[in-house]
This record gives structure tokens, C-alpha cells and sequence, in this order.
């Protein structure tokens, strides 16, 4: 008679043990780029999983502007603990969503901006620009852009957090004449893509003279590739600021796991791949500094930005402008 209850023990034990030893997992929703072998989801991944006792898994999501369209599509049932890549133009729909908790993190960021958000949490920043090659006729503005017959790749601004600052920078240097700049603009472009990369690539192939992209983008080609035939153009009107964020899912089912990922996006060993991996400036400065080549980026005189609810309000019709203008 002891027998069965020796193996029921036996089999109630081997089903308990996978659960007892099961490893906990944090997903990180995020762009594409940051989940790259290039990008700083490798890396961050390795060091995180070291001190963690845990499984991270980034999960790609198109560009950064698609990540609020699928948050929006999913509401609470979303599988993410943390979400990774918004920008200071979808934080206020982002927050509208209720679906973010307070990050609980303080830090000592290198923002060219004060920050008190108590919700998304800056990981790293930079100014948009056209890149485009060295030694060609450079425009120093957008509206010298707009009149020239130069040939440019952007991103859409509806999956894109790249075209949406576009979107943001025309209208913060222009106003009610950001049409008439778009208008003009318009058959400069040799096509839209739906993200960055796509985009860059083009530019590279030779399909553009210059591609929507960063300041800091030279500083790749510079310092992976020992390449300084690729330029960032300086405009008059100034230079969008762009703060990339991150926030903490108010239903994850590790909330503590949750919060010791947010604090280590600040921690050094977060910070100090930024700069050659997702080739922009670390939100907190590393103890070793920038990397030697970012000396040479251009600093914009004059650094342009909305706030998230300026971005919000005047997204609708600044998106008509462009997709009027565009569709000419």
C-alpha cells in the first residue's frame, strides 16, 4: 500500500520542482535598432542577466513610434514589463494610456534639459540632422534645403520616432508657415520609409545625398569604420532635441524586477555602451567620459523643442501638412 503514495510523492515533487526553479523573465519592448547585433540590446542583455538571476528578452517592435501604436492596440493585455525607445513627443500619449507606473529612480542625468517626469525615465538624447557626405554643397537651413535640388531619405512620422521629430522640428522652426516649407520640401524626397534604418541604409547605397538621421551619426562611421566622409549638416534654425525613454508597465507581473531594470538603465554599465552602440549621448555621463571622435560632432547653436503636450496637440495637424504636402 505504500507504493503509490511513495510515487505520487515523487511525481507531486517533479511537477513542483520546473516551477520552483523557473527562471523569471522581463520583456522589454523596444525598436528594432536597440535589439540589433550592433545595437546596445546584446550587451545590456549580457550585463543585465549577470547580476539578475533572470531572463531579459528584448522584443522588437518596428521603429520607436510604433511602439505607442501597439501599446494603444494592446491596453493591459500587452506582455511587457518595460517599454523602451518613446520619445518626448509620445510621452503625453503614452501616459494617456494609464497603463505606466512612477520609475522610482534618481539619477544624475547629463539632459541639456531639466528633467521631472516621475514616470519615463531618459536613457539616452540627441539632436536630429541631415547626414550627408563630406565635401558636398551642405544647406544651413531647412528652407535652403527646401530650395536646393538635393535628394533626401526621411522616415514616416507615423512609425517613426525620427519622422515625427521632423514633423515637430519644421513646425517648432516654423509655425503657421510649416506648410509652405513642406510644400516646398516635398520633391526633395526620394521616398519615406517606415524606420530609421531602412532609411540609412538608402542614404548609404547611394539612392540619396543625405538621409534624416542624427548629429552623432558621423561618429559610427568615425569610430567603428575610421570613415570621416559623412558629415551632419548644421541648419540656422537649430536642431530638434530628441530624449529617448523609458517606462515601467504598471501591470507587470515582476514588478521588482521591473524597477531593478529601470534603476540599472542608469548605472554605468547601461550607460557607457550608449554612446558606440546606439551611437547617440548617454542620459548619465560614464566615468571614462564620451568616447574619443565625438569631439568632432557639430553643437547646435540653437536646440528646438516642444513639450510632450505641445507634441500631443499639434501632432494631428502638423501630420496633415506633411501628408498633404506629400501627396501633391
Amino acid at each position: 500500500m505504500q507504493k503509490p503514495l511513495i510515487l505520487t510523492a515523487a511525481a507531486a515533487f517533479a511537477m513542483a520542482s520546473p516551477a520552483l526553479a523557473e527562471t523569471p523573465v522581463l520583456t522589454v519592448l523596444t525598436y528594432d535598432s536597440f535589439t540589433s547585433d550592433w545595437g546596445p540590446g546584446p550587451v545590456v542583455e549580457a550585463a543585465f542577466e549577470e547580476t539578475c538571476a533572470c531572463d531579459l528578452q528584448f522584443v522588437g517592435a518596428g521603429d520607436g513610434a510604433a511602439l505607442l501604436a501597439r501599446l494603444q492596440l494592446e491596453g493591459p493585455r500587452t506582455d511587457a514589463d518595460i517599454v523602451l525607445g518613446l520619445d518626448t513627443n509620445l510621452t503625453a500619449a503614452a501616459r494617456d494610456t494609464g497603463l505606466f507606473a512612477p520609475h522610482g529612480v534618481t539619477a544624475d542625468l547629463a539632459l541639456p534639459i531639466a528633467w521631472d517626469d516621475t514616470e519615463f525615465l531618459p536613457f539616452d538624447w540627441g539632436y536630429f540632422a541631415f547626414v550627408g557626405n563630406a565635401g558636398a554643397d551642405a544647406p544651413t537651413s531647412l528652407r535652403a534645403l527646401a530650395d536646393s535640388d538635393i535628394k533626401i531619405v526621411i522616415q514616416d512620422p507615423r512609425s517613426s520616432t525620427p519622422g515625427l521629430g521632423l514633423l515637430m522640428w519644421v513646425q517648432a522652426a516654423y509655425g503657421e508657415d510649416a506648410p509652405a516649407l513642406w510644400a516646398d520640401l516635398a520633391d526633395n524626397i526620394v521616398t519615406v520609409t517606415p524606420g530609421w534604418s531602412e532609411a540609412y541604409g538608402l542614404f548609404l547605397e547611394g539612392e540619396a545625398d543625405a538621409v534624416l538621421s542624427y548629429t552623432t551619426s558621423p561618429a559610427y562611421h568615425l569610430i567603428a569604420e575610421e570613415d570621416d566622409s559623412k558629415v551632419a549638416w548644421a541648419f540656422d534654425e537649430g536642431h530638434y532635441l530628441q530624449v529617448e525613454v523609458a517606462g515601467k508597465v504598471a501591470a507587470t507581473d515582476t514588478p521588482e524586477l521591473a524597477d531593478t531594470f529601470m534603476a540599472f538603465m542608469a548605472s554605468e554599465p547601461f550607460q557607457s555602451v550608449i554612446a558606440t552602440t546606439n551611437w547617440m549621448y548617454p542620459a548619465v555621463t560614464p566615468a571614462a567620459g564620451l568616447p574619443a571622435g565625438f569631439e568632432t560632432l557639430i553643437t547646435p547653436q540653437k536646440a528646438l523643442l516642444l513639450s510632450p503636450e505641445d507634441a500631443l496637440s499639434i501632432r494631428p495637424t502638423a501630420l496633415e501638412a506633411w501628408r498633404s504636402a506629400l501627396s501633391q
